[in-house]
């Protein structure tokens, strides 16, 4: 006698087949598991419904029934770091998180930078506390489709936080293990250097990879290793090297100077044999955007192209790693 699961899974268009993983029939009752793994609301709903429509036109199905699974998303943390502090990784890390999220990824952004956080004043929320619920935190959304968890949203401003490493490991796992929703992707603003910070973040939350931040200057580079000597030792792949503050442009005459250097961190990438992943330059228009709460990734022009440039090849790699 032929199956009955076996004709009614026949019966399914193949798209929908392809997202079946078990078909029982007992009684008149038919029973369809199916993978509902990136689809939205409206297209589990249409699924459903799909299925309830083809089964339930069958001869001998009297009742269908429709579970939807899915798996949790697959987040996957990119830490930005450097060696030193002054290279504008913070406004780099809040920039990169936009431009990944106006290419239509879901990206949440954690400013781990204990006790320098500012983040909140690059994406123009400061003073809005996260909610809780149960143990964890709910990060705040911005404008610019970016959530964000920072220190600087739980402490009082202008505040000193004096903890000792044990207490930042630990309130870095509170902004990473927050409830995150469907964020993919993980932006990490690291604290500059190579201490307790960003050892448990390496030992605790296993990032993807990492996108190291450098000016052109020498004692940037020199620090700049070192950064990526400890990704390696962590077995964290580096993503490539972004050299910030390349070149300014006198608004006046127009005239390109380099005041940090010009090339160092592309010649340093390829010394090391990794990414260059782009130049950010220096521009007072970035400075004022960014104390303004109004990353210049979120609109038009050069800058938001720089690092939109820079985005895409991040969103590549990780697309094949």
């Amino acid at each position: 006698m032929t199956d009955r699961s076996e004709e009614l899974r026949a019966a399914l268009p193949p798209h929908v087949q392809a997202r079946l993983q078990s078909l029982k029939f007992t009684d008149g009752r038919a029973l369809a598991v199916l993978d509902a793994g990136g689809l939205n609301s409206a297209a589990r709903a249409a699924l459903e419904d799909e299925v309830k429509a083809v089964l339930g036109s069958t001869a001998g199905v009297a009742e269908v029934r429709v579970a939807l699974v899915a798996d949790k998303p697959r987040r996957r943390i990119i830490a930005v770091g450097s060696g030193k502090g002054g290279v504008g990784k913070s406004t780099v890390a809040a920039n990169l998180a936009i431009s990944l999220a106006r290419m239509g990824r879901k990206v949440g952004l954690v400013d781990a930078d204990i006790y320098g956080p500012s983040q909140p004043r690059l994406l123009g929320g400061e003073g809005i506390k996260p909610r809780a619920e149960g143990d964890k935190l709910i990060p705040v959304p911005t404008k610019w489709g970016v959530p964000l968890l920072s220190m600087g949203q739980l402490i009082e401003p202008d505040k000193a936080i004096a903890w000792r490493g044990p207490m930042a490991g630990n309130a870095l796992g509170q902004l990473i293990v927050a409830k995150w929703g469907d964020a993919d992707v993980l932006v990490v603003d690291l604290p500059p250097g190579t201490g307790d910070v960003q050892l448990t973040m390496l030992q605790r939350y296993k990032p993807a990879g990492a996108v190291i931040v450098s000016t052109p200057q020498d004692l940037a580079l020199i620090d700049a290793r070192r950064a990526i000597q400890l990704f390696e030792v962590g077995q964290v792949p580096v993503i490539g090297m972004i050299e910030n503050m390349a070149g300014y442009v006198c608004p006046h005459c127009g005239e390109v100077s380099d005041p940090f250097g010009s090339g160092g961190a592309e010649a340093a990438a390829r010394s090391l044999d990794m990414a260059f992943l782009g130049r950010i330059p220096l521009e007072l228009a970035i400075r004022e955007a960014s104390d303004a709460g109004t990353p210049p990734a979120a609109g038009e022009g050069p800058t938001a192209e720089a690092f939109a440039r820079i985005a895409v090849q991040v969103a590549d790699w990780l697309d094949n790693h």
